[in-house]
């Protein structure tokens, strides 16, 4: 579906997240909400001190100095003529438009401001709206804003203090006028980066922090560069692309190496996506069939044919540079997959996890002529020393034995087969750690903690399916605010005040985002985990990373009595079970970076255990303003 926008008209699917519903328009906006509280047995952080708008009542601006933002220390901006980047191009969802609009032309905020959001950009109504409020209807505010029963006073365009509040052309130091700052000059590693053997798990580089927590971190440029490979061919799947900036990732000698992008583009987004692969040769492209409404292509996978052999990477990066930046990113690297002798049997290369099998066999469900001469290289490539197991979903409504090929029926078999029950499971909490939410439904039994806990909650095949705690780690507004990028950290954040108003009971399961562990407790996550605890936090029992969010659309539904499952998009990611490391639970590493030898405690990205939202932590939502407090870079949120 095209909509149109301040950007032009664009292709609604989506983003990175994938909600069931269609995403609404930040103009539509005017929905009651009521965020409750934590049950008062449980632990609450008050770290937040900022009260962000209550949905459902008029709000009035305070006239206060809110507390400042900590202090992130980040690369002072380079001089004018140091600057190689590019400025971002707008791509992807709405909210990363948003983002986008926001990053071009900030909103400063203005304490002395008797109302900042009339600085910003809604200005059609300036007569009757002197803060911002939700209402039933889309005409409330405008023939009634008085509906608290206080009449808000109308702006005074003759006061000064409103003329103060500029747009600038680009956000200030410490970004610069590109917005991006150039990575330190030992950003980039010269060697063979530290490599975790053990599990191949890797957090993605993020600019402004201190050196030690990116060593042993990688960034897409040490991936593509010699260091692993001399590079042959490629295959980019992914949901966003910046072409031109994605083949600058790669060394000059691989550059004009074949490409093939699998995207899932349509009509006008497919036109522009071709558009931007117009310079470029080498570049040719797959378009995943989505034939089922408001599924997206998600899956995030690199294919490196070499010389030496054949490599695979999964992770939760977007082709673009905003994700390579200053975001919290995942990635499982393969081994290097050397060619298999001439004349091995079919059933050669295989490893203890199925992992040949179960790629062979995703890569199949394109049903796309582009792929298939991937598919006859993998097979002549051998991936037995693959120690975790692949989960995808794939678009379809499936039956019998096929409704546990995809989603989260695909990962409850898996746990079914390769663990076992645990001594008082029951307190062993499930974790969710996510960057997009969905549609839940009008309670928590229509699927999240219905079929939804049930996969998660599966160890071995017992049949005693325990209650335990779930904790879901998604950020709060303040932990976006503060974050390095600031408020546009948001625009990859994309729950929508529609989809929230739906699920006021999902707020009660939600956690901060914290990562003092690896240092990135400011680096807003796009990268997607999920795991099983011990009660103390030091053990984990499975752990995935994935591409898949926190939604049907990912993770598939059931219908029909049970009998199928409907799932809608393509996502992509690995699990990791103790058995197949010869383990009978994953040790959490406490330390994380610098990473430099192996180890066999796992990095879990953040903190453990996860801190309850406050009474005052409310949910980031990307198509409301937030005009109370200024993020790192002073500036406020007012999405177009």
């Amino acid at each position: 579906m095209s909509q149109a926008s301040q950007h032009g008209k664009w292709t609604l699917s989506s983003s990175d997240d994938d909600n069931d519903d269609p995403l609404p328009s930040a103009s539509n906006n005017n929905s009651p909400l009521l965020f409750g509280s934590p049950p008062p047995d449980q632990h609450t952080s008050s770290e937040s001190n900022h009260n962000y708008p209550k949905i459902g009542s008029n709000f009035h601006q305070p006239k206060h100095d809110p507390d400042p933002p900590p202090s992130i220390e980040v690369k002072p901006e380079p001089k004018s003529d140091t600057v190689t980047a590019a400025p971002p191009i707008s791509i992807g969802s709405e909210a990363r438009h948003a983002a986008h609009a926001s990053q071009l032309k900030p909103v400063k905020y203005d304490s002395n401001q008797s109302s900042p959001f009339l600085a910003g950009k809604r200005k059609k109504d300036e007569d009757s709206i002197s803060g911002w409020a939700l209402s039933d209807s889309d005409d409330d505010d405008k023939d009634k804003g008085q509906s608290s029963g206080q009449k808000d006073p109308p702006p005074k365009r003759s006061n000064p203090k409103l003329k103060k509040a500029k747009v600038e052309e680009r956000p200030p130091s410490p970004h610069g006028r590109t917005y991006y700052i150039d990575e330190p000059d030992d950003f980039f590693e010269t060697s063979v980066p530290p490599v975790n053997d053990t599990y191949r798990f890797y957090l993605n580089k993020v600019t402004g922090l201190e050196k030690r927590y990116n060593t042993g971190a990688l960034h897409i440029k040490e991936i593509l560069s010699p260091l692993f490979g001399t590079l042959k061919e490629s295959v980019q799947f992914n949901y966003c692309f910046d072409i031109a900036w994605m083949l600058q990732q790669y060394p000059p000698e691989f550059r004009d190496k074949p490409v093939l992008i699998v995207h899932g583009d349509k009509r006008e987004a497919k036109a522009r996506l071709l558009q931007q692969a117009q310079p470029y040769s080498q570049v040719r492209f797959c378009q995943a069939k989505l034939d089922i409404a408001f599924g997206t292509h998600h899956t995030k996978m690199m294919l490196l044919w070499y010389e030496e052999g054949f490599r695979v990477v999964i992770l939760t990066s977007n082709m673009i540079r905003a994700d390579w930046y200053q975001k919290t990113q995942g990635l499982w690297m393969s081994p290097l997959y050397l060619r298999l002798p001439k004349g091995s049997p079919e059933t050669a290369g295989e490893s203890p996890t199925l992992f040949k099998r179960d790629l062979l066999e995703y890569l199949g469900a394109y049903r796309a002529p582009e792929i298939t001469d991937w598919i006859q290289r993998i097979r002549e490539h051998d991936l037995s020393e693959t120690r975790v197991y692949l989960i995808g979903s794939t678009p379809g409504r499936y039956l019998g034995s096929d409704m546990e090929r995809w989603g989260h029926l695909r990962l409850r078999k898996l746990l079914r087969d390769h663990t076992r029950p645990i001594p008082n499971e029951e307190k062993w909490p499930v974790i969710g750690q996510f960057s997009s939410i969905g549609s839940m439904g009008l309670d928590k039994t229509k699927w999240l903690a219905g079929e939804f806990q049930c996969t998660l909650t599966t160890l071995g095949k017992s049949s005693l399916r325990p209650d335990p705690p779930m904790h879901l780690i998604y950020p709060s507004v303040d932990d976006v605010r503060t974050s390095l990028e600031g408020y546009p950290a948001g625009g990859s954040l994309p729950y929508s005040i529609q989809t929230a108003q739906k699920q006021i009971w999902l707020h009660s399961y939600f956690h901060r985002w914290q990562a003092e562990t690896t240092g990135r407790s400011h680096a807003m996550p796009h990268i997607k985990t999920y795991m099983r605890a011990s009660p103390d936090f030091t053990q984990l029992a499975w752990f995935l990373v994935t591409s898949a969010n926190l939604s049907k659309a990912a993770w598939g539904a059931l219908e029909k009595n049970n009998t199928q499952v409907m799932v809608r998009s393509y996502e992509l990611g690995v699990l990791y079970v103790p058995s197949a490391f010869s383990m009978s639970t994953f040790p959490v590493q406490m330390d994380v970076f610098p990473a430099t030898t192996p180890s066999t405690s796992f990095p879990v990205p953040f903190d453990l255990p996860p801190k309850r939202y406050s009474s005052k932590d409310q949910p980031w939502m990307w198509n409301i303003p937030y005009t109370q407090a200024p993020d790192t870079h002073g500036n406020i949120w007012v999405p177009s």
